[in-house]
């Protein structure tokens, strides 16, 4: 572990909660900014990745208060989320146990699904983008369940699936996808005592956003019509209320979507 190098409070309200937080990459993230607010929060954290990004993460990890386990994962392979409950394990001994999972991870070949290319995307890459980006989670949650008990609580990110954006198309798909499944493990988990639940943000300036065609279409709009303003480069209420819903503050909150968005979901115009 190194030294903190931000104030965490042992009284936050993480304190004593073990969290996952899948898909970290570079430090304007949202995934990073959870980790790091997790962490300022009482939180232990582990947070992971996979190929060649797995390197930068490694990189990154050393940026937050805390240098954290950091975990190879690949979401759409069968060898790795089996043997997740192990390695979380190794790391933090045979009676650990996670009580929190954030799904911050998507992906679409930008080249061929985004940007005005919803007539012509090939179906082996939507394919590719449904699994990833939506079938993950299902995939994490139950990889994560034999590690997780009553009080536990899964939280994924996503971007309002509910209409048609300019230039997000089958990523737009994906997302419903991903919101309808979110719905069916908060039914199916929530005997277990597990909820789960996502944030919609707004147009995040993160490495995602930047592979998205015409991503600035999107930036504008929110600039011009969110009732409490919008700043794209600012993760932290992003961040705080994926931590708010991994608390016990929400202790009979699931299948739900909480809008961090300036309330921009909210305007007709």
């Amino acid at each position: 572990m190194t030294e903190a190098t931000d104030t965490i409070n042992p009284n936050g309200i993480l304190a004593g909660k073990t969290i996952l937080v899948a898909g970290v990459t570079l430090d304007t993230s949202i995934g990073f900014a959870v980790a790091k607010f997790a962490q300022q929060q009482g939180a232990t954290v582990l947070i992971s990745n996979f190929g060649q990004a797995l390197r930068i993460t490694r990189r990154i990890a050393k940026r937050l208060p805390v240098l954290p386990p950091v975990l190879e994962l690949d979401v759409t392979d069968e060898d790795h989320l089996a043997g997740l409950a192990e390695q979380v394990r190794e790391h933090l001994g045979s009676d650990a146990h996670l009580d929190g999972v954030v799904h911050s991870i998507a992906y679409g070949n930008p080249e061929t699904l985004l940007g005005g290319k919803f007539l012509t995307g090939p179906w082996s890459d939507v394919a590719q983008a449904v699994q990833v980006s939506a079938y993950s989670l299902k995939s994490l949650a139950m990889a994560c369940k034999p590690l997780m008990s009553e009080g536990g609580s899964v939280v994924g990110l996503t971007f309002d699936a509910s209409v048609a954006w300019p230039v997000y198309d089958w990523m737009g798909v994906a997302k419903a996808a991903l919101e309808s499944t979110s719905r069916y493990l908060a039914r199916d988990l929530g005997p277990d005592g597990i909820r789960v639940n996502l944030v919609s943000a707004g147009p995040l300036k993160t490495l995602a956003a930047k592979a998205i065609p015409g991503f600035e279409e999107l930036d504008s709009m929110w600039e011009q019509n969110s009732p409490l303003g919008w700043d794209n480069g600012d993760q932290q209420p992003t961040a705080r209320a994926v931590c708010a819903l991994l608390s016990d503050l929400f202790p009979a909150t699931t299948g739900e979507i909480v809008h961090v968005d300036g309330g921009f979901h909210a305007m007709g115009a």
